[in-house]
């Protein structure tokens, strides 16, 4: 198996030692987490988790397209959030991004994200290439 890697010019920089996203052959492509990060300016959105899950979720749609893929490719969700207070706002945004037949999920609480970010996620999608 070989692996091969996305990046995509329109998401952020990546702000460690890791690709926007890996593919190791099988149809599965697995995208790193990203967070709200404005590819404009490299800085975190301002406003409430629920700004910040649309930028997160425009940061992967950028990764996706890169790919040759799009949300509707997703298969698997992971949902980082630094508070579970956040839950309903994320969701009301994450909604806005899927339609049904939704992808699995799992959301989790965590002591902290880089850069100060309140939401993070990462996704698995089907990517035939």
């Amino acid at each position: 198996m070989t692996r091969s890697t996305v990046t995509a010019p329109s998401a952020p920089a990546a702000i460690g030692p890791y690709s926007h996203a890996a593919t190791g052959g099988g149809g599965l492509l697995y995208l790193s987490g990203q967070t709200p990060i404005d590819p404009a300016t490299g800085r975190l959105v301002e406003g409430d988790v629920a700004a910040q899950t649309r930028q997160v979720f425009a940061n992967l749609d950028a990764v996706l397209r890169a790919a040759g893929g799009t949300l509707a490719d997703v298969v698997k969700v992971n949902v980082y959030l630094t508070s579970m207070d956040d839950f309903a706002a994320m969701n009301q945004a994450y909604a806005e991004a899927f339609t049904a037949p939704y992808p699995a999920r799992t959301t989790v609480a965590v002591a902290g994200l880089p850069l100060g970010a309140r939401v993070e996620i990462e996704a698995v999608a089907g990517i035939q290439g």
